[in-house]
């Protein structure tokens, strides 16, 4: 298992989704190492990719302002790229119950076009589809690994359940390299904050830093496991250019527990600020509340040779600075630059 990070330069990149919080972290990244980068955002008004994302390399990469469910736009878009990231698709599993044939629309019809366009004009570029671990609804036991049942709760869950599927059924079918990562709670810069929706350890750092109430549902005891970006776009570049994987589907996590009210203490502590308050749970969250998850990382790690290693601690004082540095405290950006 050799994985050079310098092999991803000259190579042409397509990331869907690349406006919002992990295709901006992974274009970044990619720009730094060389790669030829095009970005497609359909720019949805639910989803709140922005421009500002990509501040300080706009001129180092393609921005096309475009849909997945449009046919002839992903079949000219796929054409000769050597690695294409799936990231397009709904961001929140509220919109999905509120709208379920718009998630329907998005994230599966959506992933098919892009899927068939691959088939049709570049079978050949590898694939990697971001998945979620909300597939896995509620579980009795922990850390639950990629053999556990599939149960979700939410339209989101059945939808990005359903796209992993179209991609392990193209990759073992029409020969398309496709991954899947079920990934668990990512945090850290570039993440829109207008609402705990969109990612709710951003939110509550946020909140926090201007000094205010952060609201926890029930007693705080449910486990979650946090993955910080930079993190996680280590374990896609990696999945995404070592062979071998095609097909396969991995949890994309710490692979460690944190009790969701410890989170917010290290919340304020890296904000400096802040204040908690214990509410009841909203009638329509608990229903879809997953409860506790912690992910078993052990295949990925064997598959790919890496484990994340930032702690929440740590990932949330680099995400502090990041967001002091942007200016969104002082009425910048609901997703900072």
């Amino acid at each position: 298992m050799n994985y050079d990070p310098a092999n991803y330069h000259g190579t042409r990149v397509l990331v869907t989704g690349g406006l919002g919080f992990i295709g901006s972290n992974l274009a970044h990244r990619l720009v730094a190492l060389g790669a030829q980068v095009t970005i497609l955002d359909a720019l949805l008004p639910q989803n709140f990719g922005n421009m500002n994302n990509l501040d300080g390399i706009q001129g180092k990469v393609e921005v096309v302002v475009d849909d997945i469910r449009n046919s002839d736009a992903m079949k000219r878009l796929v054409v000769e790229k050597d690695f294409i990231f799936n990231f397009a698709g709904q961001v929140n599993y509220i919109f999905g119950m509120d709208d379920p044939k718009l998630d329907f629309d998005i994230s599966c019809l959506g992933h098919l076009t892009l899927l068939e366009a691959c088939r049709q004009c570049n079978p050949m570029a590898r694939l990697v589809f971001s998945s979620t671990r909300m597939v896995y609804g509620r579980l009795p036991e922990l850390p639950v690994s990629e053999n556990a049942p599939l149960d979700p709760l939410t339209i989101y869950g059945i939808h990005k359940l359903t796209g992993e599927r179209y991609h392990r059924l193209y990759s073992l079918v029409h020969h398309i390299p496709a991954v899947s990562l079920r990934i668990t709670n990512p945090f850290g810069p570039r993440q829109n904050v207008r609402a705990g929706k969109y990612g709710i350890v951003n939110w509550f750092l946020t909140q926090a830093m201007r000094g205010e109430t952060l609201r926890i549902f029930g007693e705080g005891k449910q486990l979650r496991d946090y993955i910080y970006i930079d993190d996680l776009i280590e374990v896609i570049l990696r999945v995404a250019m070592l062979p071998g994987l095609e097909g396969q589907v991995y949890n994309a996590g710490m692979g460690r527990g944190t009790i969701f009210r410890e989170m917010v203490e290290s919340v304020l502590n890296a904000a400096r600020a802040g204040t908690v308050e214990y509410v009841e749970w909203p009638a329509n969250y608990q229903s879809i509340e997953s409860g506790d998850f912690v992910a078993d990382i052990n295949l990925l790690e064997n598959a790919i040779g890496y484990r994340p290693a930032t702690t929440l601690s740590d990932g949330l004082v680099r995400t502090a600075e990041f967001y002091r540095k942007a200016g969104i405290l002082q009425g910048g950006p609901a997703t900072p630059r």
